[in-house]
């Protein structure tokens, strides 16, 4: 989980190792050359960019774990097996409308959530004909193979990594949890006089923030965000948004041709993401479980993330040719999927497991942890009938 929580981030940070070290100087030294290269000042955008997926250089093509215990933050699947079930149970409405079909996941992570969809819907005789996983990260691909290796081969054979979305069309479920939120972003500022764009520069040989007059790009979305908050901001006012969101999304959903995508991540509707308290904005970095608010520190090492506007998101998807279907929240999402049949399930399987399901269920349902700071969206297109994760509870009216 990706933890907002402040009083978790004035933790006393864990010291860099020899090896870490030197990574992180090799990352630095490749920004560094890409802002001299860019005249001195580099947008925040492609800063983030870079720390994140430099080849072999930035944080999610490196070798260190990321994911659980032993990494530096923890997803839904991480925490708990109910979560992949209750997806599984989504999917397989979705499945059975297209005689099995496929799914494509984007971005898998340690390969739990396969590993827990294709076990759960073997179950409820719905497995897909192909299980595509599309990630950048070699060191997740790896972990991936060997999570997957243990699956049975009647699960294990249906999985197909790819290095771009499939070319051929297929009919069935898109589905990313928590990618979105680690989409490079821009920051701006906004003053009483102008909008700027926050940049990256040296000072000697640290990283700094730069700012300059914002394009007409970004001063025209400045002053659609100022517009859709609640009440005026307070200036100077800071926060960020993605524009390669939609761009991005068309070209991971674009071999869909019917069915539904289901996205799963933290973030708020516009009118909240902008609220003028919200005036650092939402960048949020993860270090060995440690939470930062300074981006610029240890390139390559830290998870980088800012919450997901799902206006935005439902506004893309609009323009991609999709119906919005459901916005909620994760508890009302659980619910509505199943979590309470997932729970006796799983503690039928092993009576004494009852009281740590009852435990990750909290984990994943509770305001105070992932259950309301977590959201999920759907979109569908050529896919008719109801979606029971999104039945309980509707909040597309809030974007």
């Amino acid at each position: 989980m990706r933890n907002e929580d402040t009083g978790t981030g004035r933790q006393r940070e864990p010291a860099l190792s020899p090896d870490e070290a030197t990574h992180c100087e090799r990352v630095r030294a490749h920004i560094a050359d890409a802002i001299a290269a860019a005249g001195g000042w580099l947008s925040f955008e492609r800063f983030m960019e870079l720390a994140l997926y430099a080849p072999a250089l930035g944080y999610y093509h490196g070798g260190a774990q990321k994911l659980g215990r032993d990494g530096d933050f923890t997803t839904a699947p991480e925490v708990s097996r109910l979560f992949g079930g209750c997806v599984a149970r989504q999917c397989a409405e979705v499945l059975e409308r297209f005689d099995a079909g496929a799914i494509l996941e984007v971005g898998a992570g340690s390969g739990r959530l396969a590993a827990d969809l294709l076990t759960r819907l073997a179950r409820l005789g719905s497995l897909p004909r192909r299980y595509f996983i599309l990630d950048v990260s070699a060191e997740l691909r790896a972990r991936q193979r060997a999570r997957i290796g243990l699956l049975p081969a009647l699960l294990r054979e249906r999985v197909v990594w790819i290095d771009a979305p499939p070319r051929e069309e297929f009919d069935g479920v898109v589905l990313a949890n928590e990618v979105l939120d680690a989409l490079p972003v821009l920051r701006f500022r906004r003053s009483q006089d102008a909008a700027f764009e926050l940049g990256v520069a040296l000072t000697g040989a640290a990283f700094s923030w730069s700012v300059r007059p914002a394009g007409a790009a970004l001063a025209a979305a400045c002053a659609r965000f100022e517009r859709a908050a609640r009440e005026p901001w307070i200036l100077p006012y800071e926060s960020e948004y993605c524009p390669r969101l939609e761009a991005w999304a068309r070209s991971v959903t674009a071999p869909l041709r019917r069915g539904v995508v289901l996205w799963f991540d933290y973030g708020l509707p516009r009118p909240e993401y902008y609220l003028p308290e919200r005036s650092d904005g939402t960048l949020i970095c993860h270090f060995k479980h440690r939470v930062g608010f300074d981006p610029l520190r240890h390139p390559g090492l830290q998870d980088i993330t800012a919450w997901v506007d799902f206006t935005a998101l439902a506004e893309a998807g609009r323009g991609l040719g999709f119906e919005l279907a459901g916005f909620t929240t994760q508890t009302y999402f659980l619910a509505g999927a199943g979590l309470e049949q997932e729970m006796q399930t799983l503690a039928g399987e092993d009576p004494a497991r009852a009281p740590r399901l009852a435990n990750e269920a909290r984990q994943l349902v509770l305001p105070g942890e992932m259950g309301e700071r977590f959201k999920a969206m759907a979109w569908r297109r050529g896919s008719d009938g109801p979606l029971s994760g999104f039945g309980l509870h509707d909040l597309r009216h809030s974007l």
